[in-house]
């Protein structure tokens, strides 16, 4: 965990190289009132669901601690949807209309829960889960101006990419664990995560991203397909570099029956 002190040092540091930079948390300690005066940085705060859902799943970073940590600030914040929430058919309008109507709110991210290989949990959806995610959100937008959800990104949610191969997200991005030494393959989910069912909202926009026309039959894919073939030759050509193994032939990662990690941490007091 990077403490805030340590951010302070970072973040203007940053910033001043002209590096846009994103900070995502729980909220579950007061947002420093001064990082909203750092060009090029944006918070984002997670919040899954309403508190019936989150304040259970998030505990000691409840709704009432969240509202009480991000007054005064400008954050965004980022739902990831499971199966419990579509249960009432008005959840996410209801989700979408409380944080779109709260000041310190610019934008509302959307994910989609993204499960293991074999993974049967509760929080899973299933494909029908899914279509209805994709038809009830993008007409939300026309009346919740904060509400990111496009038309194509939902529809990257029915059919997210197939394979690492296939997500431009899991090409673009080298992920690391806390230890900012140890890589998380093949994305930043790590472990064998079902391409398949994918619900992040980064590789869903860029695989929908991917397929706008720029001119004639160019593609915006196309145009980022060579920048990667550029930086994979060049990389080759450092040998101080490690590609990561997902760009490897004959790459394995861990299978279906490999423990998840699971972080246990205590929650430092308010400052």
């Amino acid at each position: 965990m990077i403490r805030h002190r340590e951010l302070d040092r970072i973040l203007p540091a940053l910033s001043d190289m002209g590096v846009f930079t994103m900070v995502v948390t729980s909220a579950v300690i007061a947002i420093p009132a001064h990082w909203m005066k750092i060009p090029r940085l944006r918070v984002a705060v997670s919040v899954d669901g309403l508190p019936e859902h989150h304040d259970p799943r998030r505990k000691p970073a409840t709704y009432e601690r969240i509202l009480k940590n991000v007054a005064g600030r400008s954050i965004n914040v980022h739902w990831v949807i499971t199966r419990p929430m579509l249960e009432r058919a008005s959840y996410l309008e209801e989700y979408v209309a409380f944080w779109n109507s709260r000041s310190e709110v610019d934008h509302i991210w959307v994910s989609l829960y993204s499960p293991q290989m074999n993974e049967e949990s509760p929080e899973r959806l299933s494909a029908e889960d899914r279509e209805f995610v994709a038809r009830t959100l993008p007409p939300l937008r026309h009346r919740y101006a904060k509400l990111q959800m496009p038309e194509g990104m939902a529809q990257a949610f029915v059919k997210p990419p197939t394979s690492p191969k296939d997500c431009l997200f899991s090409k673009m991005s080298v992920n690391y664990s806390a230890d900012l030494r140890t890589r998380v393959e093949p994305c930043v989910f790590g472990g064998n995560p079902d391409c398949s069912q994918c619900g992040c909202s980064i590789s869903s926009a860029l695989h929908w991203v991917r397929e706008v026309k720029l001119a004639g039959p160019l593609k915006v894919g196309h145009l980022v397909q060579s920048a990667l073939s550029v930086g994979s030759t060049m990389s080759k050509l450092r040998t101080e570099l490690r590609p990561p193994n997902r760009w490897q032939a004959g790459a394995h990662f861990s299978d279906e029956t490999s423990p998840l990690v699971q972080i246990q941490a205590q929650v430092p007091k308010e400052i």
